[in-house]
């Protein structure tokens, strides 16, 4: 990818990200499915001003969903764990 703003989809607010933040300074963020982990940590650094120190990925295969009769599917998505060396990024400011 060459648009580092087109890797990271947003960050996971959730209660277990809170909690990896909290305890071991992980970060969790969606991120495009073909993005590999050298793109991440580009767009990280870029983006926060901040130094990585390691990502670790895992691939969400979607759901299935039901409509009235129909069954679907949703996408599957990727998610990033992105361990920080220095510097920190606080989502709750932000909004």
């Amino acid at each position: 990818m060459k648009n580092i703003y087109g890797v990271l989809m947003g960050p996971r607010l959730t209660e277990k990200a809170n909690l990896l933040q909290e305890s071991n300074g992980k970060i969790v963020f969606r991120v495009r499915p073909e993005a590999n982990k050298i793109e991440i940590k580009n767009a990280v650094e870029e983006m926060f001003k901040v130094k990585v120190k390691s990502i670790t990925t895992a691939n969400m295969h979607g759901k299935r969903k039901r409509v009235g009769k129909f069954i679907g599917k949703t996408n599957d998505w990727k998610k990033a764990y992105v361990t920080l060396s220095e510097g920190k990024i606080n989502f709750a400011d932000e909004l």
